[in-house]
């Protein structure tokens, strides 16, 4: 993390990374763009609803997460804090968990590959801004992942579709 820090610091990665923060926290951007969604394509407004349902989904298991292992933030001096956090808490990252379910999500309805495109940079944001460890942002990403599956499941099973 301070390798980051030193690379990129005081440049445009780190307003660009404090941006993806405001846009990620509690998920909101995510669930503003899948309510949109639902809002634009009336013919797909309930897989854009479930869709979205599942990123918000995704936020919550990651926060339920988070009170049970209640592993807190990086601590150290070499490496700056430049966000605020709503919690102490660090593993898993919340940004992570829900940028991931909803590029797999939102990516299958709009048929992009989106993981590739959002998810790295999420993910660098969090340790460019000091408030978490690498595991952090992997285990967010594979939490994203798995409830995103879970919930296109759980959508295609409500269809009567596989």
């Amino acid at each position: 993390m301070e390798a980051v820090q030193r690379a990129v610091g005081g440049t445009a990665v780190v307003k660009a990374a404090r941006g993806a923060s405001l846009f990620g926290e509690h998920a909101a951007g995510w669930l503003a763009i899948g309510a949109i969604g639902a809002l634009a394509d009336r013919r797909r407004r309930r897989e854009w609803l479930t869709a979205t349902a599942g990123v918000a989904l995704a936020h919550g298991v990651s926060i339920g997460v988070k009170r049970v292992v209640r592993r807190p933030r990086p601590h150290d001096p070499r490496v700056q804090v430049l966000v605020g956090t709503p919690s102490r808490l660090s593993f898993p990252s919340a940004h992570a968990t829900s940028t991931t379910a909803a590029a797999v999500l939102f990516g299958a309805l709009v048929h992009k590959p989106l993981v590739p495109l959002l998810v790295p940079p999420m993910a660098a944001s969090r340790l460019v801004l000091g408030v978490h460890y690498p595991s952090d942002v992997l285990a967010g990403s594979l939490l994203g992942a798995a409830v995103a599956v879970a919930t296109r499941r759980w959508g295609a099973t409500r269809r009567g579709t596989r």
